[in-house]
């Protein structure tokens, strides 16, 4: 997994995909190779921004190469999906007022090759998208990711809207992002909660089950 997460951490993209593309060729597992390399890089870079080592432009290039990556790593990723049943609609966003998506952007992706039917809102979302699109499609799990401490309210604020819409008693909620702890998890009424990717997808798979 060297070589995908030097590429991430070099911000080249060309390189990413092609090692993206050696790992497939290799028969390395697709959720291994983006958790244990791609997302491994970006975890670098995110430490060197906010150590102020590197500044906004190389946080982005860093998350472009993850993405060329990921691409590659995807339609293999889809067809192990296709060979395994659903496990339920993962309605998926960053809360209003946040437009940082690479956590996210690693979860929605690596829950998808687990199997859930992902809804990925994107950024700034609203706590009525997430209310209505739960509803829409009677997902399973609600995740909202938040990087910024003033934005962890917006978590509290889209519960309160599942609630109102008449959802919440049939979903999961799951919160996380770098600005959230358990402790606030638990404060605001979430089902789960998870600071890492792959820790995210076993906590959702735990409550549909549970």
């Amino acid at each position: 997994m060297i070589h995908l997460r030097t590429a991430v951490e070099e911000f080249n993209i060309d390189s990413a995909r092609a090692a993206a593309a050696q790992a497939v060729s290799l028969g390395i597992d697709p959720v291994d190779a983006i958790e244990d390399g791609l997302s491994k890089g970006v975890q670098v870079v995110g430490k060197k921004f906010a150590d102020g080592e590197v500044f906004l432009p190389e946080l982005i290039m860093a998350a472009e190469a993850m993405k060329a990556g990921v691409e590659i790593l995807r339609p293999l990723m889809l067809d192990r999906k296709l060979h395994r049943p659903s496990v339920g609609t993962l309605v998926i966003g960053t809360v209003r007022g946040d437009i940082h998506d690479i956590g996210k952007n690693i979860v929605a992706v690596i829950s998808e090759a687990a199997g859930f039917n992902v809804i990925d809102l994107g950024t700034d979302v609203a706590p009525e998208q997430f209310a209505t699109k739960a509803k829409e499609t009677t997902a399973k799990i609600v995740a909202m990711s938040t990087l910024l401490t003033v934005t962890t309210p917006e978590q509290k604020n889209s519960i309160d809207a599942l609630s109102k819409e008449g959802v919440r008693q049939h979903v999961k909620v799951v919160v996380g992002g770098a600005a959230v702890t358990s402790d606030w998890a638990n404060q605001i009424g979430a089902d789960g909660y998870s600071d890492n990717a792959a820790e995210a997808v076993e906590v959702f798979k735990r409550l549909i089950i549970a």
